[in-house]
């Protein structure tokens, strides 16, 4: 990837996580950690990789995306607003009574949205039946659906991945939120889910794994996914929760609440720090 393409997409991402924090401080309350720990990858699939269009969010031929921890939608809003599907100021109203974004996905009140989310491990079981519609229908779209770590303990998500095979759905991606922290503590600790790849694997997924911040391993591997012919994707995303912001960096206690005024302003100005850095760079 070019340095300076890299650059407009970590400047893309840094806002998204601007907007992460300003939604979540607004609405008080919120999972600003894993929307943080996402961002990167929304922002590549957004401005790189699907094909999307804000003024026609409902084009038969658009790529669809799911993301199935809806309760991370702050950094997606604010991926989508970015992109031109609603307004910036959408955002500081974030969860409240009657405001279009709501604390998980709306696909009836959000433009952009493809699917209604929040119950883990149903958004990939959604997202296989849009891939398996694309194969009956002839069409070239994508499906990319973004998991947590934590939702694979849900059985649903292996029983969507054994479909997901069967079906030999090459147009799906799904991607694994990797930060280790889900709402009780380490994933590991909780019930661990390693070996991943080796799951995935058996399921009769193509499998990579990556450094979930790092753009050109995320470039490398949605290209690869293109590549794989007759079965399903999962990239395997290592991510830091609370990326971007750093008394939130791998803190559990960030998983669902919003900053109060003083944590606001201090994430703000180090998102706007780095914001102004980069675009230096650019």
């Amino acid at each position: 990837m070019q340095t300076t393409e890299k650059r407009q997409l970590q400047i893309l991402a840094t806002k998204a996580r601007l907007g992460a924090v300003i939604g979540t401080f607004n609405a008080k309350s919120g999972h600003p950690g894993g929307s943080l720990s996402a961002a990167d990858i929304m922002t590549y699939l957004y401005f790189k990789e699907m094909n999307v269009d804000p003024a026609n969010p409902s084009d038969a031929d658009r790529d669809r995306f799911v993301l199935s921890k809806g309760h991370c939608c702050p950094s997606l809003y604010a991926v989508l607003a970015l992109k031109g599907f609603f307004e910036w100021e959408e955002l500081y109203k974030l969860r409240h009574v009657g405001a279009m974004l709501q604390g998980h996905p709306d696909m009836k009140g959000t433009p952009g949205i493809d699917m209604s989310t929040g119950s883990l491990g149903q958004g990939v079981s959604a997202a296989c039946g849009m891939a398996l519609a694309g194969k009956f229908d002839k069409k070239d779209y994508r499906v990319y659906a973004i998991l947590g770590d934590g939702e694979c303990e849900e059985g649903q998500v292996w029983e969507a991945a054994m479909f997901a095979a069967h079906n030999k759905l090459d147009n799906l991606v799904v991607i694994v939120d990797q930060n280790g922290l889900q709402i009780d503590g380490p994933v590991c600790e909780v019930c661990g889910i390693e070996p991943l790849d080796k799951k995935f694997e058996s399921f009769g997924f193509n499998v990579v794994k990556i450094d979930g911040h790092n753009f050109d391993e995320i470039e490398a591997a949605f290209e690869n996914a293109k590549s794989v012919k007759g079965k399903p994707t999962a990239i395997l995303a290592k991510t830091v929760k609370g990326k971007g912001v750093s008394f939130m960096e791998d803190k559990v206690d960030w998983h669902g609440k919003g900053p109060n005024k003083a944590e606001f302003e201090m994430a703000s100005e180090e998102l706007n720090a780095e914001i102004a850095r980069l675009e230096g760079e650019c």
